[in-house]
């Protein structure tokens, strides 16, 4: 049995990485990662499975077998001790008879929240919770904002020239910033997330598809518009493939009951929320509609004005900010404004991370530092 505090590190980052296989495919449940091992040999993995189920303690187990008797069981998330469509993985691990549970974290979901873990702990098995906590925090952040603000996880990314633009002036084509390799690692990303939101401004200006374009990935994020005014033109590529692609579009009271006529006619959903300031659609609420909906992770590309408006709210939970070395060299329209490019710089409300290079393109990343949250 293993019980070297680096040794668990290890395997907990494992657990982790294999996690991750199934962001953005595990909505409205958290992406977990789960291995079995019986003398330092993996005997069972498990991930989430799509739309949530099989939960990945079960695939692990069921993988396992009678191996999974007397083996240490290393989990990203606490194992759910309440009746859902299946049984307790807590009591599935018990009855399997795993000795020893190292978890990364407790679920903060009120229905599980601790009692998972007394469930292994009264059952006899021995529990050892806190290895990869920090990242386990991140990966299951869409997850613990839902069940605990009632909101998924909101990722911004944005990419500009090098003098700062995000477009061209108003009757400009539309400009290709980013080379392949960063391109590619912005697919990747949507693949990771639930749902893709814009701003009806960037898709009245770009007309995107807002697809997951990767070999062999299948994933189809849905595909979220704000749109205040119902300003989206029927003759977009997402309303022509809003039968195969789920599309939404979220906009106020005061919008055309025309307009949202000749949407739903194109396989479109409308939804009506309150209007924030300036009669635009309200973010917060916009957010915790898809929360309630069962969406954990957001990739907004939205373009200046949503970017803009998500930071200044507090609501963008990671930024991914792309430069490439090329300047437009020429008035167009500023990626950020400047207040907020000093929001980000801010070390209380955002911690700055490592800085990634694809190709000829470079990526800044923030995390919003844990604990603050912007005044409701």
């Amino acid at each position: 049995m293993n019980r070297e505090p680096a040794e668990d590190e290890r395997w907990m980052r494992a657990a982790l990485a294999f996690g991750r296989r199934s962001l953005g495919l595990a909505a409205p449940n958290p992406s977990v990662g789960a291995l079995l091992l019986d003398k330092g040999v993996v005997v069972g993995r498990g991930v989430t499975g799509p739309g949530g189920r099989p939960h990945a303690e079960r695939r692990a187990l069921d993988e396992a077998g009678e191996a999974a008797r007397g083996a240490t069981l290393y989990v990203t998330l606490e194992p759910c001790s309440h009746h859902g469509v299946t049984p307790p993985c807590a009591d599935a691990v018990v009855a399997a008879g795993v000795s020893r549970v190292v978890c990364a974290l407790e679920d903060p979901d009120p229905r599980v929240a601790g009692r998972g873990l007394a469930l292994l702990r009264d059952a006899g098995v021995e529990l050892l919770v806190g290895p990869g906590a920090a990242t386990a925090r991140r990966d299951h952040r869409g997850h613990i904002l839902r069940v605990t603000r009632g909101r998924p996880m909101v990722t911004l990314k944005l990419a500009r020239t090098a003098d700062g633009y995000a477009a061209g002036d108003e009757h400009d084509p539309r400009l290709a910033i980013t080379g392949q390799a960063a391109n590619l690692r912005v697919q990747v990303m949507r693949a990771m997330h639930d749902a893709i939101v814009v701003g009806v401004g960037t898709v009245i200006a770009d007309d995107p598809l807002l697809t997951v374009r990767l070999p062999g990935v299948e994933q189809r994020p849905l595909r979220v518009v704000l749109d205040s005014r119902l300003r989206l033109p029927v003759a977009s590529r997402l309303c022509s493939t809003a039968r195969e692609y789920p599309t939404i579009v979220l906009t106020t009271p005061a919008a055309s009951s025309e307009s949202e006529a000749l949407l739903r006619a194109q396989g479109v959903e409308v939804a009506r929320l309150d209007a924030g300031p300036e009669a635009q659609v309200d973010l917060q609420q916009a957010l915790r509609w898809l929360g309630a909906r069962g969406v954990t992770r957001v990739f907004s590309e939205g373009g200046p004005t949503v970017a803009a408006r998500l930071i200044r709210a507090g609501l963008a939970d990671e930024v991914a900010l792309l430069t490439a070395t090329k300047p437009l060299a020429r008035p167009g329209l500023p990626a950020l404004p400047l207040e907020a490019y000093a929001a980000l710089e801010d070390a209380s409300h955002w911690a700055e991370g490592e800085t990634a290079v694809y190709g000829f393109d470079e990526m800044r990343h923030w995390e919003r530092v844990d604990g603050w949250e912007p005044a409701s």
